[in-house]
């Protein structure tokens, strides 16, 4: 059922962007997707995003792994580049696409299951490496696809569907993403668009390794009472350091705060990230005090939403490993294997 495309035809009245496409341009094929399934408002965030950002389709590359998440590129960004990965193994051949071509806006998009268990290795050395990319978890705490069984990200005291405690203790995706090293760290909720839409602009203009955790939850196994993934548990339970406002650097900031409730970064490629404060004692650049709050707050019951940690002075992977700036895939066979003489005059450098 995955296959079913939406109408092409358009209404003439729909607005278009800067670069001439309107939001139905940005969409894909028809979800087959539970009804109401937060998976979806997610994928419509990014539609809006991207949008709102005036990027071109045919420049991103999508890729996801396996789950009910991984589905979801099929449902929005119908005209750009996409690649379904086996389970757990999207950062790894989204690694190798960008030190390819550079050039592509790369999404990667993952679920709890796929993240957290058989791909927790890839995703805690994609982060490590710093590759360019925007990661986002859609996270509901269990696997979707096969009747609901608890995922890593389950809480500890978290009851099932059919009443089963979860006893073992959750593997929290945006601690684990601050210790290894990601540049951009942040957390939403499917159900509040309003946070997630400025959540995912900054992250893809943040030069990088960004990753989102999207608590999604899941109507069919996990929105129950007892459930700390279900929309009722999130919404009662949800504690928001900010609120995010993303301009790109071409359009004026014309929102206005009132002193000291405002904190502004910059980003590398001179976006403006401003952050209305909902707690004067959270500072975003200290990514040692966010692993705390969010550790003394999960104490709490409480989930911590928003921007949660972002460097300004990161570095991608291409910088750190000094590649060239054009694509490696538009290199012929003379600058990829330039012959003998130049092999040693690298191994005497070595020497």
């Amino acid at each position: 059922m995955t296959y079913l495309a939406k109408p092409t035809l358009h209404h003439p009245s729909l607005t278009k962007n800067r670069v001439g496409f309107t939001r139905r341009d940005y969409e894909g094929k028809i979800s087959t997707l539970c009804a109401g399934c937060g998976h979806d408002s997610i994928s419509a965030a990014i539609i809006q995003a991207c949008w709102e950002l005036d990027v071109e389709p045919h420049r991103v590359a999508k890729l996801s792994g396996i789950g009910c998440s991984s589905k979801t590129p099929d449902y929005f960004l119908g005209n750009s580049h996409g690649f379904n990965t086996v389970h757990g193994r999207m950062p790894s051949v989204l690694t190798g696409a960008y030190l390819a071509n550079r050039e592509l806006i790369y999404l990667g998009v993952s679920g709890d299951g796929d993240s957290a268990s058989i791909g927790l290795g890839q995703f805690a050395h994609v982060m490590r490496r710093g590759v360019n990319m925007t990661y986002i978890v859609e996270n509901n705490g269990v696997y979707g696809l096969t009747k609901g069984q608890f995922s890593a990200t389950a809480d500890k005291g978290s009851k099932s569907k059919r009443g089963q405690v979860n006893n073992d203790a959750p593997l929290d995706l945006v601690t684990l993403a601050l210790v290894m090293g990601a540049t951009f760290v942040g957390r939403g909720f499917s159900g509040d668009k309003t946070q997630l839409v400025p959540l995912i602009k900054a992250a893809l203009a943040h030069q990088g390794a960004a990753v989102i955790d999207v608590l999604s939850p899941c109507l069919a196994f996990n929105n129950h009472t007892g459930s700390t993934k279900s929309y009722d548990y999130v919404r009662e339970h949800n504690e928001a350091v900010n609120r995010l406002d993303f301009w790109p650097q071409r359009e004026e900031i014309t929102a206005e705060y009132g002193e000291g409730e405002v904190t502004e970064v910059r980003q590398h490629d001179g976006s403006v990230v401003r952050l209305r404060k909902l707690h004067a004692d959270y500072d975003p650049t200290d990514r040692i005090r966010a692993m705390s709050y969010i550790q003394e707050h999960a104490a709490r019951g409480e989930v911590v939403t928003g921007l949660l940690y972002l460097d300004v002075d990161s570095a991608d992977l291409h910088e750190q490993l000094g590649t060239v700036d054009a694509p490696l895939n538009t290199l012929g066979a003379a600058e990829l294997c330039p012959g003998s003489a130049a092999l040693e005059q690298i191994n005497a450098s070595l020497r």
